[in-house]
């Protein structure tokens, strides 16, 4: 006859295991008696009967008569079992995890984190349990060791996962959540995870995900005290029921009440089994409420009640419209950050996702199945399925040829979570040749051939590369003339054919077709055309006839050469009041060019007034790193350093007695980054929503992708890349530079669009530490990472961030 009396006390146990002890010659560990004591004083007060093991107190020797006890805890009295470790803990991780996994179903809690001696313990029980998982319910890691979590295990069982103070984390695997089907609660607080992007694309696996927390809201009234966490290795964990009550009490203690005291009923911390069922949202008073639990919708602290402040948040708390973008994308989540997410922010995160996100390319709204798109093409379909009857396409292109390309591309792009990333590492011609070490400082796709990318190396060499098969087929280097090369430029309708210039002022003209392939040793630049230096030089661009070009510097003037000849025609003086970073061509008028000046101004010129004075001017309140023209020519896209980018442009263009007077914007709001102006008259055309760093030594580069579709921009002093839609300003990406090994963190030197993939890259980058090398790393955005190459610890100098585009 079935009875449901456990086949074992705990006296019982504890009898067990002092006689295991003896069979193994082990005298009994007084902690683990002292936990079948504490069991039995709970089990005599009625409240939950649990048996806490502490790593600390055993050593190797007290393990094995434990185990022969393990299998009769699961029949007991004792209904649950919590381990822990803590700063003296001296076991062998393989004797550690044998114990929790010994358990089985009554293992409650595994509370893990660092010993201050070695990294083998926990790393060595990580990579267990990343393998085979855990029965456990609740699991709190804090690693400093942590980097990227991959939990491909069966951890059927739990329900909370608290990484809290895991300082090194910053990414996750794609499926690192699939196997926690049941998991409810989850905390990253004072993490290193940053990216919208790929946390979605993890967190979007969780179905059961509820209570999600970056970040901890506490009333600075109660900061001191914060209520602790029953089970947790946490100083600062609060309880939610109390935090929800102490909000604004004076406007909604009573009308709140009892809803109020649903949630203070509920139990307090993450290790007891939070029941986040409840309907947070029903109350309909509670919706019409205002935004006094609103959460951040900029940096994390912004529209909080000013009594409440923010703990330990992770960086991914500081982007812009952080809350109403998880909000958005978890559509089940009722807790976030501590603060409930009620019916109207659940409205209100969807309406502020779709004003400042592209949920794919192209302004789609879902996603397409690409075997679905290709067999439209095929019967040369050209309706789009995805579309309602009374909904318009974003782009309105009709029949072009680019419909079925657009299409494929948002398909491939919402299948891939996270780009892939590949580090460009040539070698020689021939096969045999191993990889050659170069230190890349500037680089330019070939205008018309696809395989073809030249870059300039802080030794002054010029190599040019075949990107695709990642060979060398030309390497070109001046001894004693050139220095760190910053300016390169294709010619167009000569392909062979670059214009070259270094910051020691040296410039020259090589045709790669006269240059001997590297098998025969460099090539040490004779038969190049020199023309005359231009002292501390930045930046060069060729105008659309391949006639001129241009180069700007760290001087006030701007030279003009003449191609055919290898003249310098003239020098334009005192064109701005500080040095000119960046000066381009229009890429079809050769007469027209745009410069941009750190002082704080963005001009556009024509050779044909001589210039004497400038078509425009747009003044702005720092900075300006770089400009470029679209490539059809209708925009200038500028972008500045401390991430600068003016909403509004103010015209100061009244009648002037002077003739020669040339209108100017003036753009004053220091807080904003890349901004797209009109060519045709310099007027605002569209700002991007980026927030600041702060930092005036932020450099931001930004240019065009996919034709004139989107931007990608990035800043010296960031490691990620964003990729915005040149036409609505909304943010499609965000893409995250990783370097090898703790602190190497990456930071973003210059980068190009790909002119013959769509959404398809380069970035050169560098880590952070003033002696590593920069790399160049490509970029789809169209595939999905793999096991593909890392990026490399070498070091060498870094030259200033600011120099060139």
């Amino acid at each position: 006859m079935a009875t449901d009396i456990p086949s074992f006390n705990i006296s019982t146990l504890e009898q067990m295991y002092i006689d295991s002890c003896k069979r193994h010659d082990v005298p009994p560990n007084k902690e683990i008696l002292s936990g079948f004591l504490k069991a039995e004083v709970k089990k005599s007060c009625n409240e939950i009967c649990s048996l806490e093991i502490i790593l600390d107190h055993l050593e190797d020797i007290d393990v094995p008569p434990l185990l022969d006890v393990c299998a009769s805890i699961e029949t007991s009295e004792i209904e649950v079992v919590d381990i822990r470790n803590g700063p003296l803990c001296a076991l062998q991780g393989e004797y550690a995890l044998s114990l929790m996994r010994a358990f089985n179903q009554k293992l409650q809690l595994v509370d893990l984190q660092d010993l201050p001696f070695g990294k083998d313990f926990l790393r060595f029980i990580l990579r267990e349990l990343s393998r085979k998982g855990l029965t456990c319910q609740i699991l709190n890691l804090r690693s400093s060791h942590l980097r990227k979590l991959n939990m491909a295990g069966k951890f059927m069982q739990i329900r909370t996962l608290n990484l809290d103070f895991s300082t090194s984390l910053t990414s996750f695997q794609d499926d690192c959540f699939t196997c926690m089907p049941n998991l409810t609660c989850l905390s990253m607080c004072k993490t290193r995870v940053a990216n919208l992007w790929t946390t979605i694309a993890a967190l979007s696996k969780l179905s059961s995900l509820v209570e999600l927390r970056f970040q901890k809201w506490l009333c600075c009234n109660d900061s001191a005290s914060p209520s602790a966490s029953s089970g947790g290795n946490l100083e600062d964990q609060p309880d939610v029921g109390q935090l929800l009550t102490d909000i604004d009490e004076e406007s909604y203690l009573n009308q709140e009440f009892d809803y109020m005291d649903q949630l203070a009923n509920l139990s307090s911390g993450w290790n007891r089994q939070v029941n986040l069922r409840v309907e947070l949202s029903s109350d309909t008073s509670w919706n019409n409420k205002e935004e006094s639990l609103q959460g951040s919708s900029g940096r994390h602290n912004a529209n909080v009640r000013p009594n409440y402040i923010s703990h330990h948040a992770s960086p991914i708390c500081s982007e812009k419209h952080y809350r109403e973008y998880m909000i958005a994308s978890l559509p089940n989540l009722k807790v976030l950050d501590n603060l409930p997410v009620r019916k109207i922010d659940s409205k209100r995160a969807a309406v502020t996702f779709s004003q400042h996100f592209e949920y794919l390319p192209y302004n789609r709204k879902r996603k397409e199945s690409v075997v679905g798109i290709l067999h439209r093409r095929e019967i040369k379909d050209t309706r789009s399925h995805m579309r309602s009857k009374n909904q318009k396409p974003s782009y309105s292109h009709g029949n072009s040829q680019y419909s079925y390309t657009r299409s494929l591309c948002a398909a491939k792009l919402g299948s891939s979570a996270k780009p892939l990333l590949h580090s460009l590492s040539v070698s020689g011609c021939d096969s045999g040749d191993k990889s050659m070490s170069f230190r890349p400082r500037q680089f330019e796709y070939h205008p018309s051939i696809s395989s073809l990318m030249a870059f300039g190396t802080l030794d002054g060499e010029v190599v040019v590369v075949n990107h695709e098969n990642e060979k060398v087929v030309r390497r070109v280097s001046s001894p004693g003339a050139m220095n760190s090369v910053l300016g390169l430029c294709w010619l167009k309708k000569y392909p062979s054919k670059l214009i070259a210039g270094s910051d020691s002022g040296s410039l020259k003209l090589y045709d790669i077709e006269h240059v001997p392939p590297p098998v025969t040793g460099m090539y040490s630049g004779a038969g190049s055309v020199a023309f005359d230096d231009f002292d501390q030089l930045t930046s060069v661009h060729v105008n659309s006839t391949d006639e001129l070009f241009l180069a700007s510097g760290y001087s006030k003037n701007v030279a003009l050469y003449d191609i055919s000849s290898g003249r310098r025609i003239q020098v334009f003086t005192d064109m701005h009041r500080e040095h000119i970073n960046v000066v381009k061509f229009s890429n079809h008028s050769p007469s027209v060019f745009a410069t941009s000046s750190f002082d704080q101004d963005v001009k556009l010129w024509d050779l044909r007034q001589k210039p004497l004075q400038p078509c425009y001017t747009i003044s702005s309140s720092r900075g300006n790193v770089m400009v470029c023209f679209s490539p059809d020519d209708h925009y200038l896209l500028a972008s500045a350093f401390d991430n600068e980018n003016p909403p509004l442009a103010k015209l100061s263009h009244d009648v002037h007695p002077d003739k020669n007077f040339s209108p100017r914007f003036n753009l004053l709001n220091p807080f904003l980054l890349v901004r797209q102006l009109l060519a045709v008259d310099g007027r605002l055309h569209l700002s991007f929503d980026i927030a600041p760093t702060g930092s005036s030594q932020n450099y931001t580069r930004s240019y065009y992708m996919n034709g004139r579709d989107y931007i990608i921009s990035g800043s010296c002093d960031e490691h990620v890349v964003r990729v915005c839609c040149a036409q609505t300003g909304r943010r499609l990406r965000d893409i995250s530079l990783e370097g090898k090994g703790l602190g190497n963190s990456m930071y973003v030197q210059s980068l190009r669009g790909d002119p013959f993939r769509d959404f398809n890259m380069s970035i050169l980058a560098a880590y952070t530490r003033p002696t590593s090398k920069y790399e160049i790393v490509k970029v789809s955005l169209l595939e999905s990472c793999g096991n593909g190459k890392g990026y490399s610890k070498s070091r060498d100098s870094c030259p200033s961030k600011n120099m060139g585009g």
